[in-house]
């Protein structure tokens, strides 16, 4: 089955936690910054009964408390010629 990457943007500033639409079976592959816009890369399936489902995800810089319960890392990003340091999760369906 073929496979293709796509990258989804992160709206910045975004809210500590957010949801995109993506489908079911992406696999997050990293979280980077393209020209200081905070992206998520993901590998997908390109059958086209891909059902696409929201996922969650949880921005948290240095320091700053995580309540919400969490399933994955997926890595770290700096804004502002690493002025800001985020930290992004996907946190885990309910």
């Amino acid at each position: 089955m073929s496979q293709i990457i796509f990258k989804y943007k992160i709206e910045c500033p975004a809210e500590d936690t957010f949801s995109i639409e993506i489908p079911e079976t992406a696999r997050i592959l990293t979280v980077q910054t393209q020209n200081e816009q905070p992206y998520i890369w993901a590998l997908v399936s390109r059958k086209k009964e891909n059902k696409k489902v929201y996922r969650t995800f949880r921005i948290a810089g240095t320091g700053h408390i995580i309540n919400e319960k969490i399933s994955e890392y997926i890595g770290t990003f700096q804004l502002e010629n690493g002025g800001l340091v985020f930290h992004l999760f996907e946190i885990e369906k309910e």
